[in-house]
């Protein structure tokens, strides 16, 4: 192939979940348009192999199963470590020499600072994409900054909840890994995971973030005040804000399979604004007692609902509620969660508050009666309720359980009455905001742009040198 011809290659690379290829299957589409060859690695064996090419992003894939407990998790962060640390420089090689396009630029999921290492080695730019809020990054860089100063586990937890640039936040609406921080727990771990994507956060070329300056402005200028950051998101499908990119409907690799039979059908049935949409992830497992609570709140309220229960979890309804409730309620294993929060039925999501669910609501205008289970889920459900007010955060008992009396409470808070109308406005306010960062000429379109204008620059002087 011509020199002239020869375009900046980028290579992808997301952890094995879910909630980390979305966003960033949907970055590599937004680099794709600006005229960068660009192709996403999938580590799973979930996958369907004939998944080639999302759009103008090519598609590869490399056999890892996600964690399924069978190992430690250390164990297992270890042996994706050995593996892609072992097959990145091959694949980058025979990419290169496939596409005719040689591969310029790694960039990698937050949580594997250590591809950092291999970038400097094949003297690719290293760039990082952050999957979380810019909240709580900054809830845990500063954790990684203390912990390097020795400060002690009860002093810091203070510390970070009072800090300036954060809304006001109690010790309940910190990440779960930091709230279990003062005792050796199952969440070390994790919270050593989530603290390390800081280990070489000053030394990778680009920093991204999955949010837009205006939804999180204090967080994103102390963040970048430490560093220069660049919020890129929200990083969903472009039908849903500015419809730029033709056919983006769907985010691509899917490791499950969404039900949607029905599902259409019975929304379209339904009145504009009538139905809760219930969904709680792909890993939340919630105990037989708090389900039946959920499953007789929803009864109460009097609303139509859709719910999500993935088939692990359908043992843990009352018996016969599905059956009981088929009038107004529809219980399936998965959906597609886009699709279903843009139906002009569904006027209230009750939610974990994941922070791609989080984003997606907030895009699309949907109101949200937030239900937190672990990770960064408090802190988005305090902004959820507090900052953005685009929704209310359900309470629990002194038994940790979420009552049939107060879901109903909050899903008629949000769904009726004039709290209800005023979510519904600042819901409307923050989908126009997100919809304003990512057109064109918007603060994410912008970020975007330079980026892939920088690469191009960079290719072409040493390629002509």
């Amino acid at each position: 192939m011509e020199k002239q011809n020869r375009m900046s290659h980028v290579l992808a690379i997301p952890i094995p979940a879910q909630g980390h290829i979305n966003p960033m299957t949907q970055f590599s589409k937004r680099l794709a348009s600006k005229e960068l060859q660009v192709t996403i690695v999938i580590f799973s064996s979930k996958v369907l192999k004939h998944t080639r090419r999302l759009g103008s992003v090519q598609v590869v894939t490399i056999d890892f199963d996600g964690y399924e407990g069978k190992i430690s998790l250390d164990d297992y962060l270890k042996q994706f470590r050995a593996t892609v640390t072992r097959k990145l420089p091959g694949l980058v090689a025979e990419l290169s020499s496939s596409s005719g396009h040689p591969i310029s630029c790694l960039l990698y999921d937050s949580h594997m600072p250590w591809v950092l290492e291999t970038a400097r080695q094949l003297g690719l730019v290293g760039a990082s994409l952050f999957t979380q809020s810019c909240a709580v990054d900054t809830v845990y860089y500063n954790i990684h900054e203390m912990q390097q100063k020795k400060i002690p586990p009860e002093k810091l937890l203070v510390t970070v909840s009072r800090f300036p640039a954060l809304a006001a936040l109690e010790i309940a609406d910190l990440p779960s890994f930091v709230q279990g921080m003062e005792s050796e727990s199952e969440y070390s771990s994790l919270l050593n995971q989530v603290v390390g994507q800081f280990s070489n956060f000053k030394d990778a070329d680009w920093i991204f973030v999955n949010t837009f300056n205006t939804l999180e402005e204090k967080a994103v200028n102390w963040l970048a005040s430490q560093r220069s950051i660049k919020p890129i998101g929200p990083m969903i499908p472009s039908f849903y804000l500015d419809r730029k990119l033709e056919d983006d409907k769907e985010y691509g690799p899917s490791l499950f399979k969404p039900n949607l039979e029905g599902c259409n059908e019975w929304l379209d049935s339904k009145e504009t604004g009538s139905v809760v949409y219930v969904s709680f992830g792909s890993l939340a497992a919630l105990g037989g007692e708090q389900m039946a609570e959920i499953a007789w709140g929803l009864k109460r309220s009097g609303c139509c609902f859709l719910w999500v229960v993935r088939e692990s979890e359908r043992k843990k309804l009352p018996i016969n509620f599905a059956e009981e409730s088929s009038g107004n309620g529809l219980i399936v294993t998965w959906s597609q969660q886009l699709e279903v929060l843009a139906h002009r039925s569904v006027g209230c999501f009750m939610t974990h508050c994941g922070w791609n669910s989080t984003l997606e609501a907030l895009s699309l205008g949907v109101p949200m009666v937030a239900m937190p289970q672990w990770t960064d889920q408090p802190t988005n459900a305090k902004y959820i309720a507090d900052v953005w007010q685009v929704g209310v955060r359900v309470k629990a008992n002194e038994k940790g359980i979420v009552t049939k009396e107060e879901v109903e409470g909050c899903i008629r808070e949000v769904i009726e009455g004039e709290r209800g109308n005023e979510i519904r406005r600042n819901s409307e306010k923050w989908m126009k905001l997100a919809q304003t960062a990512v057109d064109e000429g918007g603060s994410s379109d912008k970020n975007i742009t330079e980026f892939a204008a920088e690469l191009a620059r960079k290719f072409h002087h040493e390629t002509w040198k």
